[in-house]
């Protein structure tokens, strides 16, 4: 944990009642994003603070892979999107997290990626969920993640 990292600072602050915390693995926490513009946007955070997946030692590198893929494999699942975006940047946080998102034959520019949906990129950074909402979608997640196919 690095204490001028915003994703370490977030998980610090993770307990076991936080709406977007899906679940806790062994090499990170899949949590819903705090926009949903796309539904079932999601991401998996490293619980190891490295700015690159090489910074990795190889067998936790492969876990933390081999997780990532059972995430997205589950919010597929529970969504029902016609594809999956996946993203690992770091550009602004230098903390690896994979960036989940469902893609739908509804969305504005479904051929495009996220970043290029204006809509998406001037919505606030947290969206308005009903608590309700919320814990549905997030258990959606639970399940087909605790149901390995």
């Amino acid at each position: 944990m690095s204490s001028g990292c915003e994703i370490c600072q977030r998980i610090a602050r993770f307990t076991s009642d936080n709406p977007y915390l899906i679940a806790e693995l062994d090499t990170g926490y899949a949590v819903l994003g705090d926009n949903q513009h796309y539904r079932g946007y999601t991401i998996f955070l490293a619980k190891q603070c490295a700015p690159e997946l090489h910074h990795l030692a190889p067998d936790i590198r492969a876990r933390f892979l081999s997780e990532m893929a059972d995430v997205a494999e589950a919010v597929f699942r529970a969504f029902e999107p016609r594809k999956l975006n996946y993203e690992l940047l770091g550009n602004s946080v230098a903390h690896l997290h994979w960036h989940i998102f469902p893609r739908y034959d509804s969305d504005p520019n479904p051929r495009w990626p996220v970043w290029n949906n204006d809509e998406f990129l001037q919505s606030p950074r947290r969206t308005d969920i009903a608590p309700a909402v919320l814990a549905e979608m997030r258990e959606r997640v639970q399940r087909a993640l605790a149901d390995p196919r």
